[in-house]
């Protein structure tokens, strides 16, 4: 199988070198880094995916719609065009409109970091041609979950995920460094460890329906940490989010 590559950055680099240690004949394709060795060197996303059966869009969602018309020329109808780009679902249709059915596009999710996990990061597909992606890569050694939707669902669990890690790491951020600034830090994150540790099935539980029961109480919480967090010189970016989160729940709204 030929399989084109456009973008052969951190990602797109280990994905394709994987790809050529497990047999498949890869070309790429980036302006600005130098393909692994094995892969092919093309200069132009179009003479990347002359003759491929399978294109992975892997630079930038910023830069993927260009790929996309770029690449086009060089495709035969039919061929599999999976967009691995962390971009948002309404992103990811824009792109299969472009396409216009010369392509046949394919909403691909990377669910972990790609250094170290390489070919074998999971993925979850979603689009008519899902099943199609999946039976390509995994024989190569892709991880590849297969969702039941549309262009857009892959992208969907991506970033609703991303919503929870991302916003747990900004609140350990945040608490880490007015830990700090207080002289608390080993406390702090002794006190964080214990409770990830700790956490089970019915923490998620506790956590929607202690927020909305005792939101009034907790907003004037989240208003004095945030003057702590004053005093300290930390700014209170998540805390008073919180607060504010907590204001929504108690006028009402639902976790």
């Amino acid at each position: 199988m030929i399989i084109a590559v456009l973008g052969l950055g951190e990602a797109g680099g280990l994905i394709s070198a994987g790809l050529v240690e497990a047999g498949a004949q890869v070309r790429g394709y980036d302006p600005r880094v130098d393909p692994p060795p094995g892969v092919r060197r093309c200069g132009s996303d179009a003479e990347a995916c002359a003759g491929a059966a399978l294109v992975l869009s892997v630079n930038s969602a910023a830069d993927a719609p260009d790929a996309l018309a770029e690449g086009l020329p060089g495709c035969a109808p039919g061929t599999l065009w999976a967009d691995l780009n962390t971009a948002s679902p309404g992103e990811k249709v824009a792109l299969e409109k472009a396409a216009a059915g010369r392509v046949r596009v394919v909403d691909v999710a990377l669910m972990s970091p790609v250094p170290g996990r390489g070919l074998g990061t999971p993925m979850t597909a979603s689009g008519p041609a899902a099943g199609d992606y999946a039976a390509a890569m995994r024989p190569l050694g892709a991880r590849v979950e297969v969702l039941d939707g549309p262009v857009g669902s892959a992208a969907t669990h991506k970033l609703l995920r991303s919503v929870f890690y991302k916003g747990l790491a900004a609140a350990v951020l945040e608490a880490t460094a007015a830990a700090r600034a207080a002289g608390l830090s080993d406390w702090l994150r002794g006190n964080i460890t214990e409770e990830l540790v700790r956490a089970d099935a019915d923490t998620l539980q506790r956590l929607l329906s202690g927020s909305k029961t005792h939101a009034v109480r907790r907003i004037h919480e989240m208003e004095a940490a945030g003057r702590l967090l004053d005093e300290l010189g930390v700014p209170a970016r998540v805390t008073r989010a919180s607060r504010d989160w907590l204001a929504d729940l108690a006028d009402g709204a639902e976790p």
